[in-house]
């Protein structure tokens, strides 16, 4: 038997792959878009909705959201709950954030990102600041547990 790496994300500087994917509403949203836009993105995969650690996140993301949605950065959620799942999780936990469904094929962009985990069937909780030039400026993947810091995205966002 041998073992295989565990997913850790893609390097700082590395060229952030493309997507497009449908949003809660069923609109199609890409990175080249938003980058196309002038602005940054801060693309945030959760392991699951619903789930005690990604409600607190969002939650916490939801008090900076001025910061983490504007002119210059636009926030996205990715996760690989179905895009009809995710619905309900927005208006549930009333949330603005664009969340993106990784559904089908599945997990193809979390893949992409170095943060799928093959057995679980899900992301890490791995968060990207991909700046305007397409380079990810900025990076932190965590284990399923354990949620990242708001306080972060904001410094990184200020920092680009």
């Amino acid at each position: 038997m041998t073992a295989t790496a565990a997913p850790r994300g893609l390097d700082v500087h590395a060229v952030a792959p493309d997507f497009e994917l449908v949003d809660h509403h069923g609109e199609d949203v890409s990175l080249r878009a938003i980058l196309a836009s002038g602005r940054a993105a801060l693309v945030v995969f959760l392991p699951f909705a619903f789930s005690g650690v990604c409600t607190g996140e969002l939650a916490a993301m939801k008090e900076q959201q001025q910061a983490l949605r504007n002119d210059h950065v636009e926030t996205v959620v990715v996760s690989c709950d179905s895009m009809y799942a995710l619905r309900v999780f927005a208006e549930t936990e009333q949330i603005d954030f664009p969340l993106l469904s990784d559904f089908w094929p599945h997990g193809e962009v979390a893949r992409a990102f170095g943060v799928f985990v093959e057995g679980r069937g899900c992301p890490l909780r791995g968060s990207f600041l991909v700046g305007t030039d397409g380079a990810i400026a900025w990076q932190v993947v965590n284990q399923i547990p354990y949620a990242r810091d708001v306080g972060e995205y904001l410094r990184q966002i200020a920092a680009l």
